[in-house]
């Protein structure tokens, strides 16, 4: 196998372009045209859904917990168990690790690791030996990173180098991580992974040598040289694996690492302890008797001088954003024995040095009781923590924490963090859904998402374990009725027909009826007038193509139809089983739902500049298959989930394309709803490094897909007029839309090449123009906005001449919005 070079683009700014073209839309003297692009205003091609800028959440412990949700506390029901024994001389980044006789062993995680931190190196020889557990499925591997700078918890949140050996001992795995998944190759390799295989990797700066047992499998040369030192680490995806021999040669040195365990303090693994003085403290983790939930958190002052408590510093403790004067308001459950003074609540500095805000509770009894507060911070603070501490002796018992905003920064009165929920409304979103693999989890089920969410009980979730109901479909609903967004959201296909009929009745029902009253007395009377709901996600997709689980998934379908319908006819529902064209199980679905499903979801990939024309070939296969079933079907398509692995330009130009495809295909598709609305700054452990919004706890900002989404948006229009290209066509993707009075045209122009082109434009029936724009977004493929360039890359104005035919440039791997209006 050829050996393969790593590299990344330069990501440099393209202003020195901009200088070079001038205005995108400028008339060139005497240039000739790359392409003749003629335009039909008369001629209306067919009708664009309103619903085309959809969005999607799916992941709800980190885009909602720690993002939109204001909730700032995370691991609020202390559900998390005590971590695993700290190894000496590493730190942990999620997973469940222990150490015995000097082997390391790992739980199946996704992308947990576990870094060394004594030793940073840019010429070394790093070896381990690596066996396997159990571990059925594909995909799973683990083993070494190299290089490793800036770690945290989350799959991709370091960088640095993957080596790992797949848990099926067919493959050796090569990555580079820049908080994304950046894959280089897998070597074939024939092993054995229940016995122990030696993983050897010899670091000299810029080379890269990867050895499995004594034998060279690949060699690697870094050329940009962003990734030349860093430290050591073993990490494991979704695979249960053991290490022993882990060494270092370094400085002529051989240094061989024991791995030894030091217990860990019993505190839930969200929350951090905190200690001062002379106090003889305790901790322990209780495992029955919760206000909700499996466990509570004990803490207890013993004896001495000074304070003992816990601490959350929230999502990945990055920390809780306060400003001079805000006020924050929460409640937690307590209860006590023998305590000798108050229970303090307060907001500190990360290392408790500073107190912002604090309040004193007393009247703690033996009972489980809830106490409100407020704290009025007397400091800013980007990466404050939530304290909740004794200061005379006592034993505590804390439960069911929450901490939110008020005022402003909450969105239109409710639980959601204003600038966010305020940034998805600037998007231009006209759709959004709420789904994706978490509503697969067994425990998933509306009833548990109503009512008090303090009472709401933890569930085995998918994306993260330790899932919570705090903000569910409800609350999903409300965000979307104050946002404008039109709501579609997921139910698990094993919901009970009386529970979905319940649901139903809950959500769209009279205040009269029973279910439509518990609506009314949990805050809300009318109804949310829900129309659009998909049974189950990506349904028959994990274990392939098999007749048994197309059949399981017809029956339940069947039986929530028929709940829904008869409590509310209008709800149109999605049909999620996979397609999968050529199966005879897909027709038999086809021919089973039809009629009853009013869309089939399709789940393509967006992250290819070819994405657009691979997606339009898929969709009119769909709709070709659709009538050779039944010439008279109504059922449509919605892509419920736009994937990919990135948030680039590439990425936006693919999202682009994918959106003309979907003009071109009429009302055949109801939504293309991209993946994912939010990500957290440097966390993405869904394997998908491809948030619209990127978010800290005090910043947002839109990335390229959210800037392309954002210009579609803005400039819709509800008709696809003719259009077609002659000369270099290939590059240019491109729809014509109109208005419905004929009073404004919309060119949506994707150049997806790396040249600038220049357009003669020819536009018939649509004169008498009296303004004339193009907004243009363009940057190199790889480029993106950062913390600290969040407007690298945005949407460009200019204007451009009031006359149908003309001569125009557009940039490479650009974007171009054109709006002529009479």
């Amino acid at each position: 196998m050829m050996n393969r070079s790593i590299y990344c683009l330069d990501l440099k700014p393209i202003a020195f372009m901009l200088l070079l073209v001038g205005s995108i839309a400028a008339q060139s003297c005497g240039q000739q045209a790359d392409v003749t692009l003629s335009v039909d205003a008369n001629h209306v091609a067919g009708k664009i859904t309103p619903w085309l800028y959809g969005s999607c959440i799916e992941d709800v412990n980190h885009e909602i917990y720690g993002g939109i949700y204001d909730q700032k506390i995370f691991g609020e029901s202390f559900e998390e168990p005590v971590p695993s024994a700290e190894i000496d001389g590493f730190r942990a980044y999620e997973g469940h690790w222990s150490a015995e006789l000097n082997e390391l062993a790992v739980n199946a995680f996704p992308g947990a690791k576990l870094v060394y931190d004594s030793l940073i190196v840019s010429k070394a020889i790093v070896s381990t030996d690596i066996k396997f557990g159990k571990n059925d499925g594909e995909g799973k591997n683990a083993g070494l990173l190299i290089h490793v700078a800036d770690p945290g918890n989350g799959a991709d949140y370091f960088h640095g180098y993957e080596i790992s050996l797949s848990a099926h001992g067919e493959k050796v795995v090569l990555a580079k991580h820049m908080n994304n998944f950046e894959h280089i190759e897998d070597i074939p390799v024939a092993v054995n992974p229940n016995r122990w295989n030696t993983l050897k990797v010899a670091i000299h700066g810029k080379q890269i040598e990867v050895y499995l047992n004594g034998n060279r499998v690949a060699r690697l040369a870094e050329k940009d040289g962003d990734l030349q030192s860093g430290k050591i680490a073993v990490r494991t995806w979704n695979a249960e694996a053991r290490f022993r021999n882990f060494e270092i040669i370094a400085d002529g040195a051989a240094k061989n690492i024991a791995f030894h365990a030091v217990p860990p303090i019993n505190i839930s693994a969200q929350w951090d302890a905190l200690a001062s003085g002379d106090v003889a403290s305790a901790f322990d983790l209780a495992t029955d008797g919760a206000f909700n939930g499996k466990n509570a958190q004990i803490v207890q002052f013993l004896s001495g001088e000074g304070m003992v408590g816990i601490t959350n510093s929230s999502l990945n403790r990055w920390g809780i954003a306060i400003a001079q004067g805000q006020r924050m308001q929460g409640r937690l459950y307590l209860k006590a024995q023998h305590l000798q003074g108050p229970v303090t609540v307060a907001l500190q500095s990360a290392d408790g040095q500073k107190e912002y805000a604090r309040q004193q509770i007393t009247g703690v009894s033996s009972q489980w009781q809830a106490f409100p507060f407020e704290l009025d911070a007397n400091g800013a603070d980007k990466n404050a923590r939530f304290a909740v501490y004794l200061d005379k002796p006592g034993q505590l018992w804390v439960d069911q924490v929450t901490l939110m905003n008020t005022g402003d920064k909450q969105f239109k009165g409710l639980p959601v963090r204003a600038d966010i929920a305020r940034a998805m409304v600037n998007q231009g979103l006209t759709f959004l859904r709420y789904g994706g693999t978490m509503i697969n989890a067994p425990e998933y089920r509306f009833k548990k998402m109503i009512g008090n969410p303090d009472k709401r009980p933890p569930y085995t979730g998918h994306w993260y374990r330790y899932a919570t109901n705090g903000f569910g479909i409800e609350e999903f609903l409300q965000l979307c009725e104050a946002a404008g967004f039109t709501a579609s959201f997921a139910i698990n296909i094993e919901e009970q027909p009386q529970d979905a009929a319940d649901m139903i009745e809950y959500l769209n029902g009279p205040i009269t009826s029973e279910w439509g009253r518990r609506r009314a007395e949990n805050g809300h009377p009318e109804p949310y007038h829900v129309k659009y709901i998909g049974i189950g996600n990506e349904e028959v997709l994990f274990n392939g193509d098999v007749a048994e689980e197309y059949d399981h998934y017809i029956e339940r379908f069947n039986l929530l139809y028929d709940a829904i319908k008869s409590k509310d006819s209008s709800v149109s529902l999605i049909n999620t089983a996979w397609w999968r064209p050529e199966s005879p199980n897909v027709e038999k679905v086809f021919r089973a739902l039809d009629g009853k499903a009013d869309y089939w979801d399709y789940h393509p990939w967006a992250d290819k500049l070819t994405a657009g024309a691979e997606v339009e070939a898929e969709l009119r296969k769909m709709k070709a298959r659709f009538q050779q079933w039944n010439p008279n079907t109504t059922m449509k398509c919605a892509i419920f989930e736009e994937n990919g692995n990135t948030h680039n330009v590439e990425r936006a130009l693919g999202h682009v394309t994918l959106q003309n495809a979907v003009r071109r295909m009429g009302d055949f598709v109801l939504t293309s709803c991209a993946a994912n609305a939010l990500q957290p700054y440097k966390q993405n452990d869904n394997g998908w490094d491809q948030g619209q919004l990127f978010f800290t706890p005090s910043e947002v900002w839109g990335m390229p897909p959210y800037y392309a989404q954002q210009m579609a948006s803005q400039y819709h229009m509800p008709l696809l007029v003719h259009s077609a290209l002659e000369g270099v066509t290939d590059k240019l993707d491109v729809t014509a839309t109109r208005s419905e009075g004929g009073n404004q045209l919309v060119l949506h122009v994707a150049n997806i090449g790396e040249k600038a082109l220049a357009v003669n434009l020819k536009i018939d029936g649509f004169a008498e123009i009296n303004s004339a724009k193009s907004i243009m977004l363009n940057g190199g493929l790889t480029t993106v906005n950062s913390l600290e360039e969040p407007t690298r890359v945005v949407p460009q104005e200019k204007p451009i001449k009031h006359s149908p035919n003309q001569l125009i440039t557009l940039l490479p791997y650009s974007y171009t919005v054109i709006v002529f209006s009479k």
